[in-house]
Formats: C-alpha cells, sequence, structure tokens
C-alpha cells in the first residue's frame, strides 16, 4: 500500500478518534434539544459545565422544562443549586407546579426548601391536596379511673412558608397525643369522653397545635375510641398490696424483737438458777463449817433437817392434789 494512502488513513482514524471525544466532551446532541426548544445556550458553557464537574443534562433539561411553561429561569440559578447538592429537577417540577396551582413560590425559597432535607414538590402537592396523618391509638385516663385509648385523624396541609425551619409530622402527631390525653383526664365520667368524641376534637384542634411547624391544621377527626383498663382499681390494689407488704414487715420486725427479748429473758433465768446451784452447793460448806466453829448445834441442825422433810412432804403432797384435781376436771 503506497505510503500516501496509509498517512491518509491514519489521519482519517485520528479524526474519527478526535470527533467521538469531541462529542463525548461536549454534549452537542443537548445543545441541539436546547436550540429547538428555544433556549438559548452556548456550546462553551456546556463545556464549562463540564469543566465545573456539572452534568449537562441535569441542568438544560429542566431549563427547557421551565423555558416550556414560562418560568424566568436561568442556567446560573439552576447550575448553582446543582453544585450546592440540590435536585434540580425536583425544584423545576415544584415550580411548575406551584405555578399552575396558583401558589406563590419563589425559585430562592424552593431551593432553599430542597436544600434543607424536604420534599419541595411532594410540599406543594400537600398545598394543593391535603394530606391525611393517622396517629396510633392514644391512652388517656378519665378522674374516674378508666382508661379510654383514642385514635385520631389529623388533616394538615403544607405552609410553604414555614417549611424550612418548621417542625415536622413526628411533632404534629406528639402534640395532638399530648391534647387527647389532657382532654381525657380532665373529664369527671369517661362515659363523657365516649358519648361525646367531637369534644375532643374541638378541644385540641382550638389550642393551635400547628404553631411552629411546617403544617397547617385543618381538622382533627376521632377515628376511634375503645375502653382500657380500671386504672384506678389497679393502683388500688397496688396500693393495698404494698400496705400488707409493710404491715407483713413491721410485723415480723416485732415477732424477731420478741424471740429476742424472751432469749435475752432465758439466759439470765439461766444466768440466775447457775448462781442459786453455786450458792446451793455452798451451803453444806458453811453448815460444816459452822458445826466445826460452834456456831450451829447438832440439835439445830437436826430441826433444820426436820423442816426441810417437812417442807419436801407439803411440796409433794400439794402436787398430788394438784394432779388429782386436774383428772377429775
Amino acid at each position: 500500500m503506497p505510503t500516501g494512502m496509509i498517512t491518509i488513513l491514519i489521519l482519517v482514524a485520528l479524526g474519527i478518534i478526535l470527533l467521538a471525544v469531541l462529542f463525548t466532551f461536549v454534549p452537542v446532541a443537548l445543545w441541539i434539544s436546547a436550540l429547538a426548544a428555544g433556549v438559548r445556550v452556548s456550546i462553551f458553557t456546556l463545556i464549562g459545565m463540564r469543566l465545573r464537574r456539572v452534568i449537562p443534562g441535569r441542568v438544560i433539561i429542566p431549563l427547557i422544562k421551565a423555558q416550556k411553561a414560562g418560568l424566568n429561569l436561568n442556567t446560573n440559578q439552576l447550575e448553582s443549586h446543582y453544585l450546592a447538592g440540590g435536585n434540580v429537577d425536583r425544584v423545576v417540577n415544584a415550580l411548575i407546579a406551584a405555578q399552575r396551582a396558583n401558589i406563590e413560590l419563589t425559585f430562592e425559597r424552593a431551593a432553599a426548601i430542597d436544600l434543607a432535607g424536604r420534599d419541595v414538590l411532594e410540599a406543594v402537592q400537600m398545598s394543593v391536596n391535603p394530606k391525611v396523618i393517622e396517629t396510633p391509638f392514644i391512652s388517656g385516663v378519665a378522674m374516674d379511673g378508666i382508661e379510654v385509648k383514642a385514635k385520631a385523624r389529623i388533616t394538615v396541609r403544607a405552609n410553604i412558608e414555614r417549611l424550612v425551619g418548621g417542625a415536622g409530622e413526628e411533632t404534629v402527631i406528639a402534640r395532638v397525643g399530648e391534647g387527647i390525653v389532657s382532654t381525657i383526664g380532665s373529664q369527671n365520667d369517661h362515659k363523657k369522653v365516649l358519648e361525646n368524641p367531637d369534644m375532643i376534637s374541638k378541644t385540641v384542634l382550638a389550642k393551635g397545635l400547628d404553631a411552629g411547624t411546617a403544617f397547617e391544621i385543618l381538622s382533627i377527626d376521632i377515628a376511634d375510641l375503645d375502653i382500657g383498663k380500671n386504672i384506678g382499681a389497679v393502683l388500688q390494689t397496688d396500693q393495698a398490696e404494698a400496705d400488707k407488704k409493710i404491715a407483713q414487715a413491721k410485723a415480723e420486725e416485732r415477732r424477731a424483737m420478741a424471740v429476742a427479748s424472751e432469749q435475752e429473758m432465758r439466759a439470765k433465768v439461766e444466768e440466775m438458777k447457775a448462781k442459786v446451784v453455786e450458792a446451793e452447793a455452798e451451803v453444806p460448806l458453811a453448815m460444816a463449817e459452822a458445826l466445826r466453829s460452834g456456831n450451829l448445834g447438832v440439835l439445830d441442825y437436826t430441826n433444820l433437817k426436820n423442816i426441810m422433810a417437812d417442807t419436801d412432804m407439803r411440796d409433794s403432797i400439794g402436787k398430788s392434789t394438784k394432779d388429782h384435781d386436774e383428772d377429775h376436771r
């Protein structure tokens, strides 16, 4: 093959490669689509987006959509929101939905709501179509001690002005639950709550529970009511059981003190008996010493023994008589 032909083939291949790289780096097809939609954007702007690590399709396609919807947006606004980590397409969709619903919403506020982590499109849709939030069963105790369980449905509408910095659904549910508990607890009889559940709705709704939240509460409806435990009876039973245990503990303490006192008295009695035995053991020695020293005569000793014998005999007779009387009884 001639050298000139080889050179031409190499140049053609290099041209094809350069064109492929060019069309890959420069979104020519996107540029043509923008021109066809009436969006004036230069090819150098698209190249600059590539250099700034911005995906051109994430900016140009929403810009085309906004242009067709009649929104006055530019590439700088959308590109800056993309670089800040926002969802450009969702913000544009929200602006279009707000425009169709005659809701005043600027790009700056929509971008701020999106960057705050909230779904701005869902918020706009919720402004048009209110959302129903259902609470779990919330328990309250009336003054008569009966537990009443209530489930509520809260109809809310998103408040665009308070979406940034406003509390979410959890706060609304918590406030409504607190209102239900306090309303049930203020009733003297649980039957009044069952007869008129609308009283709970009106009382709770009048408290302005949507203050500081991202929602406007339209209505609070009691979906279900149920009777729970007799808390008053349970508390009284628990109190009686506690009083019983306290009384048992005090009785056990008194019994332990009585046993200790009895044991102490027995110890004293045993000690006294020991002293008596010890003293009785010394009596013969003392009498012997008295006989030796002449302080006690033989006649005196004999009389003493007779007296002791008489005493033992009387004790024996008295004991026999007592046993006989007890047998007859």
